[in-house]
C-alpha cells in the first residue's frame, strides 16, 4: 500500500520520507484544508524528494474556503501548474466545483490540460459533490485523465471509521477505472483496520506515519 504523507510546507518533509513514505503531497495553510506551496519551497522539495526516490504531489489551490472558482483563479491554478511542471514534480491535486455542487467541467478541463504528463489527484472537493452525483464523478474523473481520487467518503466533521460502507461501495465501483485514496483522520492507529475492511490500494494523511 502506498502511504502518501500530507506535509506543510518543507519542514517535516525530512522526517516523512525517514519514516517511510512513499509520496509526499505539499500543502500550505492545512488549517483551512490546504492551499498551494510558494515557488520556493516546491522547489526545495521536489530537489530534496528527487534524492531519495519519493514521488511529489502538490495540492493547486489560490485559497481556503469553497472550491468555486474565478477565471482569475483558474488562471493562477494553471501558471502554478505550469510553473511545478517545469521543476519536475510529479503530480498536481486540484478540484474545481459549480454552484450546482457538481464538477466545474470546464475549470477543471483547463486545469487537466496544463498538467499533462503529470500524475492528477481530485482533491476532496469530491465530498461536496452532490451523493447522487457521486457515480458520475468518479467516470467522469476516470474518463478525463485523472488518476486517483482522495475522499473521506463523508463530511470531514465525521470519524472516518463511520464512513466505510461510502468508502467501499466507491472503491468498488471505481476498480479498474481510477484510486481510490481515503484520507482524512487516518493514523498509524487505525491505519492497519482501514487497509483490512477497505483493501485500498493507498492511503493519505498527515499521521498515517504517527507524529512527524
Amino acid at each position: 500500500m502506498i502511504k502518501e504523507v500530507c506535509v506543510e510546507n518543507f519542514t517535516l518533509v525530512p522526517s516523512a520520507i525517514q519514516k517511510g513514505a512513499d509520496r509526499i503531497e505539499l500543502c500550505d495553510n492545512l488549517s483551512v484544508g490546504g492551499t498551494t506551496v510558494s515557488y520556493g519551497v516546491a522547489a526545495k522539495t521536489i530537489s530534496y524528494c528527487r534524492n531519495t526516490n519519493t514521488k511529489v504531489m502538490a495540492i493547486i489551490r489560490p485559497r481556503g474556503g469553497n472550491f468555486i472558482y474565478n477565471e482569475h483563479e483558474i488562471d493562477i491554478m494553471r501558471q502554478d501548474i505550469h510553473l511545478f511542471k517545469e521543476l519536475g514534480i510529479n503530480g498536481a491535486v486540484i478540484g474545481c466545483l459549480n454552484k450546482a455542487n457538481w464538477i466545474d467541467e470546464e475549470a477543471l478541463e483547463k486545469c487537466i490540460d496544463a498538467a499533462a504528463g503529470m500524475e492528477i489527484t481530485f482533491h476532496m472537493a469530491f465530498d461536496e459533490i452532490a451523493p447522487q452525483l457521486k457515480w458520475q464523478a468518479i467516470d467522469w474523473l476516470a474518463s478525463h485523465g485523472v488518476h486517483r481520487i482522495l475522499t473521506h467518503g463523508g463530511p470531514l466533521s465525521t470519524r472516518i471509521e463511520n464512513n466505510l460502507p461510502a468508502l467501499k461501495s466507491y472503491i468498488e465501483y471505481a476498480a479498474e477505472k481510477i484510486i481510490i485514496i481515503p484520507g482524512g483522520g487516518i493514523t498509524s492507529a487505525n491505519l492497519p483496520l482501514l487497509s483490512s475492511e477497505l483493501g485500498m490500494k493507498e492511503a493519505h494523511g498527515t499521521r498515517i506515519l504517527g507524529n512527524l
